[in-house]
């Protein structure tokens, strides 16, 4: 009725019965929502996420000579390259980015229940799907999906939002890992100039960004794993119930954004304490006896994993000088002993 009376106000009355001319409102809804989504994706969410892919980039490749004691099960173990443990995060978002920037939204445009009913019976001789087909295509810059009944049937939303979970997901356990590394001092962060750490403990420079930003992405879980459940069931040829979750796309890919810029900004406070990267190592030196176990065996040596079990699974304090005892005592050449010698915490740390 809005357009009818500005087509009234223009002088074009003659064509106002044609503005809502063989619609539903769906041909409308099905086709303004995966555009807007798709813009939005386009200029906001993807150009962010492509933002935090650099960084991650960039850290990764300082960080690549840096060892780190790596943690399983929270328990010291093989040492890894701090660079690579952020290159993890790196390709597993990458690789997910690759898919949502590859995915076309797909729209309904097809009239009451998507035969082109109403078209057909008053214009006969025009061939409707190839006007819809180009209109979607060439126009919006919409794939049309070609069978449906009176409303897309979300498929490629529910793909689209699945990815945006995944995503998250994975931000979520980057926040986890980085809010871990902070506790443990492998991190110090900026002091912003008039921020209240705590408001009992002065002293404290709490992770609030990673904090932040897990708090938003578990929002946007939430309400993308609804959508992509939801939207893809309807009754028959059409009910209500995805009306009002539509309205709602915009509000986790807000919650999705204001994590990335948190994210962000917990990134741009880091600072290094490779001091404390390096302690760890040198009070861990437990973590090399897979190394001299594995060389070992390619020597033949009788039950080398339980020969260093018995050595390093214990209590007691296991340091360089405990290992060179131990080598000096085995039954092997020189040079294999020189060999196992030379392994340390701070070399022992494979291929990256």
């Amino acid at each position: 009725y809005f357009i009818k009376e500005k087509l009234d106000e223009k002088s074009l009355s003659n064509i106002k019965e044609f503005v809502h001319f063989g619609l539903t409102s769906q041909d409308i809804n099905n086709t303004a929502i995966p555009l807007s989504l798709q813009e939005g994706l386009g200029t906001v969410i993807i150009p962010t996420l492509d933002s935090v892919l650099e960084k991650l980039d960039a850290f990764s490749n300082d960080w690549k000579d840096i060892t780190m004691l790596a943690r399983t099960h929270g328990q010291p173990a093989s040492p890894t390259k701090l660079g690579k443990e952020i290159r993890v995060f790196h390709e597993r978002i990458e690789h997910q980015l690759g898919k949502l920037k590859l995915i076309k939204q797909r729209a309904k445009f097809g009239g009451a229940t998507g035969n082109f009913n109403a078209h057909l019976i008053t214009y006969p001789s025009i061939d409707w799907v190839t006007f819809a087909n180009s209109f979607l295509s060439d126009i919006l810059n919409l794939e049309r999906s070609q069978h449906t009944t009176q409303i897309e049937h979300y498929d490629t939303l529910a793909e689209t939002f699945d990815i945006l979970k995944r995503i998250c997901t994975i931000l979520i356990d980057f926040n986890r890992d980085m809010w871990q590394y902070i506790s443990m001092d492998y991190f110090k962060q900026k002091i912003k100039e008039g921020e209240v750490g705590s408001s009992a403990m002065p002293h404290k420079v709490n992770p609030i960004d990673f904090e932040n930003s897990e708090g938003n992405l578990g929002i946007a879980i939430a309400l993308f794993e609804h959508f992509s459940t939801k939207l893809p069931i309807s009754r028959l040829q059409r009910d209500l119930t995805d009306s009002t979750v539509l309205r709602n796309i915009g509000v986790p890919l807000a919650h999705l954004l204001l994590a990335l810029k948190s994210t962000t900004r917990g990134l741009n406070k880091l600072i290094l304490n490779e001091e404390k990267l390096k302690h760890d190592l040198e009070e861990n030196w437990v973590v090399i006896a897979e190394a001299i176990q594995t060389i070992l065996r390619r020597e033949s040596y009788p039950n080398p994993y339980e020969t260093l079990k018995l050595l390093t699974r214990t209590n007691a304090k296991i340091n360089q000088e405990t290992f060179t005892q131990f080598i000096d005592s085995l039954e092997l050449n020189e040079n294999v002993k020189d060999e196992l010698k030379r392994i340390s915490p701070h070399n022992y740390t494979g291929v990256f």
